[in-house]
């Protein structure tokens, strides 16, 4: 069984068990209501409503109050010196369908359980954890922290700068080894040239 309802303008096809998405509707996390607005319901027996379908409703649960992902609006007038930058991101409520009532009183319900998703309580629980790891960071500075740590680290360093010790003085080998094999040359050079 199917049904067809209309919210926010639009007309959304549904089974039991799905769940989609609507205009933003006043309505509080986790609470269940019924749709009135039921347009058509399909299936063994078919209703067609005039321009709703009497005694039919769908009942649903909110399982979600947030905004869609940005929509960037560009607006250019080429070689006028106008552009306009805008971003939109749409208010939605998601809607679980739990079941469907025909105006006979035949229900078709859903087992599945509606996932209530609260945004605000996330991220809550997001920067609470956040600050608390600066916090331990700072308690951890103040005690001075794991001092096998602190001892890895300059060993690190030691060895680092003994690496970049030896380069140095491999390379200033090798420059002077060119320079005196370039002043040979020259004076062979220079002794041709007197006989």
């Amino acid at each position: 069984m199917y049904a067809i309802f209309k919210a926010g303008g639009k007309q959304y096809k549904v089974k039991a068990g799905d769940t989609v998405r609507v205009e933003k509707l006043e309505k509080d996390l986790g609470s269940e209501f019924d749709v009135s607005e039921v347009l058509y319901v399909g299936g063994e027996k078919v209703y067609v409503g005039e321009p709703t379908v009497d005694k039919a409703k769908v009942t649903v649960v909110v399982t979600q109050q947030t905004k869609a992902p940005k929509v960037i609006v560009f607006k250019k007038k080429r070689r006028q010196g106008y552009r306009r930058l805008k971003g939109h991101r749409q208010q939605f409520t998601e809607l679980f369908v739990k079941s469907i009532t025909t105006p006979d009183g035949d229900t078709d319900a859903t087992d599945k359980k509606a996932k209530v998703i609260d945004h605000v309580a996330n991220t809550e629980k997001k920067e609470k954890a956040r600050l608390d790891a600066i916090e331990a960071k700072r308690q951890s500075k103040k005690t001075g922290g794991d001092k096998e740590a602190v001892t890895k680290k300059k060993t690190k360093k030691k060895a680092a700068t003994k690496k970049a010790s030896s380069k140095k003085t491999a390379t200033k080998k090798t420059t002077t080894k060119k320079k005196t094999a370039k002043k040979a040359t020259s004076k062979k050079t220079t002794k041709k040239k007197t006989t």
